[in-house]
C-alpha cells in the first residue's frame, strides 16, 4: 500500500504559491470560500494543503470568467 504525502503551507506560503495576495486569501477564509486544514492554538497559525491551491487556481479562473464572488461560492460551496 503506497503513501500519500501532503504538502503543508502557511497562508504566506499560499500567497506566494497562487500569486493572491494575503489579504485576498484572509477575505476567502473569512467568507467560507477556502478553509484551512488545521490550525495551532499555540501560535495561532492556519495550515493549508495541495488541495486549497488547487481551489485558488480554480477561483482564478471562475473570476477569469467576470464570476462574481457569490457566484463562485455557490458554484464551488
Amino acid at each position: 500500500m503506497e503513501k500519500k504525502f501532503h504538502n503543508i503551507y502557511l497562508i504566506k506560503d499560499l500567497a506566494r504559491l497562487s500569486g493572491y495576495s494575503i489579504h485576498t486569501i484572509k477575505y476567502y477564509l473569512k467568507i467560507g470560500l477556502i478553509k484551512e486544514v488545521s490550525s495551532s492554538p499555540e501560535t495561532r497559525y492556519r495550515y493549508f494543503d495541495d488541495s486549497t491551491i488547487e481551489l485558488l487556481k480554480k477561483i482564478r479562473s471562475l473570476r477569469k470568467e467576470d464570476k462574481s464572488i457569490r457566484e463562485i461560492k455557490n458554484e464551488l460551496l
